[in-house]
């Protein structure tokens, strides 16, 4: 009797697929449907960021963050901030902080609400893409009032914002946010009891506790498989110690049907911090009433960056900062700093090493996407191809801050 060799088979996913997420490319062997192993590939978007940025100033440097994860841009720009903060011993005003905070949450809906309308996409349902972005689009045109840009915003700054914002622009934020949970609850009505929807995600792509902290998982990776950490809460940064009677949803299963409520569940938590910090704003625009024209209420008053106000006025002395500031730089003093905020996608952190320049000797970005795509092969192992999708969408993937 002949005898036959058997030999698994080798495939590309990616990363002309639509559900790879741009430019991801996963080589998969495979036994029929079932995968034995994944080796997921990056390097096609590579372009040094953190060497670039150890060739301009701490100022110049600022953009290339809104390049990274490119659905979070200000959380991005909010981290290299405070460590930038924390090299200089800078003092943020309070109002600035209350405008970073709101945007940092404002950031987080636009980034959930890609993550579960995209991951709805990629495993069938296109309804609750289309709800979803019309909602982001609301969000996005905050953005564009704030600063101009939807994209690459380059607002949040060390030392502060890159300027104010109006009191309408309060209110509206304060009426979308009576709003948005209704959205919310007709995403719900549609997904979470829904058979296809139940069957794609329940028991796929489970993660016990223990191998959430084996790898790095960070967010809502990690509090998926039951553990309550939240650097806004354990590790608080700026104002956010002042509001930490807030409970952190964490899973049961840990599977990625756990991970989709707890996106759906912190969408509506942040909607919640949006209308608390709208409210404070207001109340600090009635106290500096009398004073709209001082920018020290929303930078620091060190010179670190200037609002655009303070070109209008016509003296020396301030063309003289402001070409300094732009041309040279600030000079910091030789430290080192590491910090870590909650982004939306987990602990995203930025290192930054001075030699006592006003260009940052080092700088070591922390993606948390970046980790969780190494556990992406034993997390499929077993499972069917189709499978693998619903694991990539659920990740939330963004290879500008992956690949970096």
């Amino acid at each position: 009797m002949e005898k036959r060799k058997l030999k698994n088979m080798t495939i590309n996913f990616g990363p002309q697929h639509p559900a790879a997420h741009g430019v991801l490319r996963v080589v998969i062997e495979c036994e029929g449907e079932r995968i034995k192993k994944v080796d997921p590939h990056i390097g096609l978007l590579h372009r040094g960021t953190e060497k670039l940025i150890e060739h301009k100033t701490y100022m110049q440097a600022l953009p290339y963050f809104d390049r990274l994860d490119y659905v979070s841009m200000m959380a991005q720009e909010y981290a290299y901030s405070l460590s930038v903060e924390s090299l200089t011993q800078v003092i943020v005003p309070y109002k600035a902080k209350l405008i970073r905070m709101l945007f940092c949450e404002i950031t987080r809906i636009l980034n959930h609400l890609l993550a579960v309308t995209t991951h709805a996409l990629d495993v069938g349902a296109l309804t609750p893409f289309l709800w979803g972005f019309e909602v982001r689009e609301k969000l996005m045109e905050f953005y564009e009032r704030a600063c101009g840009a939807r994209l690459h915003s380059a607002y949040i700054r060390p030392g502060g914002v890159a300027q104010d914002i109006p009191d309408s622009m309060l209110l509206d934020i304060k009426e979308f946010t009576r709003t948005f949970n209704l959205r919310i609850d007709e995403m719900e009505d549609l997904l979470d009891k829904n058979r296809i929807w139940v069957q794609r995600l329940k028991n796929i792509g489970i993660v016990s506790s223990k191998e959430a902290l084996n790898w790095g998982f960070t967010g809502v990776m990690c509090r998926g498989s039951g553990l309550s950490w939240d650097l806004r809460q354990v590790a608080s940064y700026d104002n956010y110690k002042h509001f930490l009677d807030w409970s952190i949803p964490v899973g049961i299963d840990g599977d990625c049907y756990d991970r989709y409520l707890i996106r759906m569940s912190e969408m509506r938590q942040s909607n919640n911090f949006m209308s608390l910090f709208v409210d404070k704003l207001l109340n600090c625009n009635e106290l500096y009433s009398n004073d709209l024209s001082k920018s020290s209420n929303i930078v620091s008053d060190n010179k670190l960056s200037w609002p655009k106000r303070m070109y209008m006025k016509r003296n020396m002395e301030t063309l003289i900062h402001h070409f300094k500031l732009f041309t040279e730089g600030f000079v910091v003093d030789r430290e080192d700093s590491y910090i870590a905020l909650e982004a939306p996608k987990g602990e995203f952190g930025v290192g930054l090493v001075s030699d006592g320049t006003s260009i940052p000797y080092r700088c070591r970005i922390k993606a948390p996407g970046f980790l969780h795509l190494q556990g992406l092969s034993w997390m499929s192992e077993e499972l069917l191809l189709s499978d693998l999708v619903t694991i990539i969408g659920t990740q939330d993937l963004v290879f500008g801050e992956v690949d970096r």
